[in-house]
């Protein structure tokens, strides 16, 4: 059965995030947002706001985050099991790693050096109960591994070669690991030409265990209702938004499971793709996309 290796130090898994930092997602979200509260030690929470946040802050803040909670999902005891590799590209009219700061050396890292390297922690306030039937603000460090960037074009077939590089270079050397899982998140069309090419040369590469998985998420600026985890692009009236479900991989069987358990109505023809996200449906579908249930 794909998708079913099991994860461990001596065979890890692979996580690879695409940030769109094209000059429109200086953006701003135009409705009731959600800004990330999270903490060392401090279970991540969602803090609800009707004052606009733009598309590259919210980017950095949930992918900081997950970064973050990938680090903590691997500590065990006073050690850190490496059970993944991380890398975060950035992309607007050129491509490079976001993680320079941290991993100068390779653009793709155990989550042990990332975690344990954040470049700066920046204080930010959670509301907790103050067991009276009230909320405490209380600020707690929040690390940061790259800070947001909007600027140029979208050089999505750029993006996407690079990718498929760094991937062909890693299953090589993780042949029978769970296959790598790649996130890429973006506001609008590329800039340098049609993707699909370029995605399915991606999506091509494989290990024993399956595939390299594709997801991707399109944020939108506008009031209009997001498509989340669709089995056909009959759904989608917008030709780019067609063209990105049929980039997208089939959602695999524990992704399916962790949809459900936020409430996404999921098939088994579902993709890994969602159209017109906003802030709190852009962090669940990076818990999806990373949900493992077989560390070891």
């Amino acid at each position: 059965m794909p998708y079913s290796a099991e994860i461990s130090r001596r065979q890890p898994s692979c996580f690879l995030f695409l940030i769109d930092q094209s000059g429109s997602m200086a953006d701003a979200f135009s409705r009731e947002t959600a800004t990330v509260g999270t903490a060392r030690g401090v279970n991540a929470s969602l803090h609800k706001t009707n004052e606009s946040i733009q598309k590259a802050q919210a980017v950095a803040d949930a992918v900081n985050r997950l970064l973050d909670s990938l680090g903590q999902r691997c500590v065990k005891g006073n050690e850190i099991y490496d059970y993944f590799d991380v890398g975060v590209i950035g992309y607007n009219s050129e491509v490079a790693s976001a993680l320079d700061n941290v991993i100068s050396d390779r653009p793709i890292a155990p989550i042990g050096k990332i975690y344990e390297n954040p470049t700066e922690l920046e204080k930010r306030a959670q509301q907790l109960p103050d067991g009276m039937g009230g909320l405490v603000e209380v600020y707690n460090d929040f690390p940061i591994w790259f800070k947001p960037v909007a600027s140029g074009g979208t050089a999505m077939c750029s993006v996407f070669a690079l990718a498929r590089i760094l991937l062909e270079e890693w299953i090589e050397k993780h042949p029978n690991s769970y296959p790598p899982t790649v996130i890429n998140i973006t506001d609008g069309e590329s800039t340098d030409g049609d993707p699909t090419e370029e995605a399915t040369n991606l999506k091509k590469l494989s290990t024993s265990d399956g595939s390299v998985l594709l997801y991707n998420i399109h944020l939108s600026a506008e009031y209009t209702q997001p498509v989340s985890f669709p089995n056909t692009a009959d759904v989608l009236n917008d030709p780019y938004a067609r063209l990105m479900f049929e980039i997208s991989s089939p959602l695999p069987y524990a992704a399916q499971k962790a949809a459900e358990k936020e409430g996404y109505k999921i098939t088994p023809d579902s993709r890994a793709f969602m159209f017109n996200a906003d802030p709190v449906k852009l962090i669940q579908f990076l818990d999806i996309g990373t949900r493992t249930d077989n560390l070891r």
